[in-house]
């Protein structure tokens, strides 16, 4: 597998474009498109919100349905989320008008929307939005690029990824570009994530590689304890790539797999570190855990505290917070079995062995906790599995951002 650059438009077949719709930012670009020559085999994975926005239940019919995917439109600004029929008919207008434009059929567009909950979308700048990109798609990396950005809110930095692979003789291309900053919680967060590639491959094996990749990336993210209305992440192969169609869980599967988990678990670390208002990635790995279920449990735990959160902001290596909230999580262990780590660049410190403190070097833990990326390491010693959960540190900006959202 080889990383290149690039994002949705590296596989063969893919599109890409983006236009100011002045949905409700001004001065910027607002909407995107991601377009693919012929019709996809789809798959994703949705929120688990009870209150999901109408565009949700709107991708969600063509993913569950069978029916194949060949376009998505993306708005920022507005959600979509609380909006009654007159949020459904939003949709229907934004597919409608890739129908009239592309000469796809309406039930091939997803649309996806992120932004405030309980606005009315501007059909008209919707239809209009779709008009301007129809006529600006390209293949060009710089156009994945400009999409990429035109779906952010209050992200600071766009998300894009790509890789290679080798299937039955054939170069494979797995790309993706993926928004989210706030509101961001296990189980899917306020994300919006799309994946492309050219591959072959069956239906339900994609459906099934996808589900199973996010436990261990997107649904692994919490930056402030709140799931969102809408996330959505989509993955739409075209076959352009002329492999044999993989149809069982054999070799081509396990690297296309691979290649997946690897752009899922890109986007979602850039996404984890790019939090409102974070100065920092904070990750939390748990080794050596009795279940795949605890470990993943304790570490979302971890990183899901405000107070661990806050230590991490602080560069105070107050280990106390983070075995609270291992304690809290639900995941039963011995605390006397429990040594704790903080590790960056800067290096790596133990402060807590079998039940017992350990005494450290303050000003070396600072300095482990001053990196743009740290993590906090537990080794439960009761098992084998592990698992690693991403987050961010708890900073003043957060407020300040969520305080005024919608101004």
């Amino acid at each position: 597998m080889n990383i290149i650059e690039g994002g949705v438009t590296s596989p063969l077949g893919f599109k890409a474009a983006d236009c100011a719709a002045g949905i409700k930012y001004q001065g910027r670009t607002d909407m995107a498109m991601v377009y693919s020559d012929v019709p996809c085999e789809c798959a994703g994975t949705f929120t688990s919100n009870q209150v999901k926005a109408a565009c949700v239940m709107w991708d969600q019919k063509i993913v569950y349905s069978g029916d194949k995917m060949q376009a998505v439109v993306v708005n920022s600004g507005i959600a979509n989320a609380c909006t009654g029929k007159e949020g459904f008919d939003a949709c229907e207008a934004t597919a409608r008008a890739v129908e009239k434009e592309l000469s796809v059929p309406f039930n091939t567009v997803a649309v996806a929307s992120t932004g405030v909950i309980g606005m009315q979308l501007p059909v008209d700048k919707l239809v209009n939005g779709v008009s301007m990109m129809s006529k600006t798609l390209s293949h060009d990396k710089e156009a994945g690029t400009k999409a990429s950005k035109a779906i952010m809110t209050t992200d600071t930095i766009n998300k894009e990824y790509a890789v290679t692979f080798e299937a039955s003789g054939k170069t494979v291309t797995v790309g993706g570009m993926s928004k989210g900053s706030g509101m961001i919680h296990p189980n899917m967060c306020t994300m919006l994530g799309f994946i492309t590639t050219d591959l072959s491959i069956d239906k339900k094996l994609m459906q099934e590689a996808l589900s199973s990749v996010i436990k261990d990336t997107f649904n692994m993210i919490t930056v402030d304890g709140d799931t969102s209305t809408n996330d959505t992440l989509l993955l739409m192969a075209n076959g352009l790539a002329g492999n044999e169609t993989i149809t069982s869980k054999n070799e081509d599967y396990d690297k296309f797999y691979e290649a997946l988990y690897t752009v899922c678990r890109f986007l979602a670390r850039r996404m984890a570190g790019d939090g409102e208002g974070a100065s920092k990635l904070f990750e939390a790995k748990i080794i050596n855990a009795k279940s795949k279920d605890d470990a993943r449990t304790l570490a979302r735990a971890i990183v899901g505290s405000n107070l661990s959160k806050a230590a991490i902001f602080g560069c105070d290596a107050n280990f106390g917070r983070f075995l609270c909230a291992m304690g809290y999580s639900g995941a039963e262990f011995d605390q006397t079995d429990v040594e704790l780590y903080f590790e960056s660049k800067a290096g790596k410190l133990k402060v807590f062995d079998h039940g017992n403190p350990l005494d450290f070097d303050e000003d070396f833990a600072v300095k482990i906790m001053k990196e743009a990326e740290v993590m906090v390491v537990a080794n439960m010693n009761e098992g084998s599995e592990e698992a690693t959960a991403f987050g961010c540190d708890l900073t003043y900006d957060y407020v300040k951002i969520n305080a005024d959202y919608r101004s």
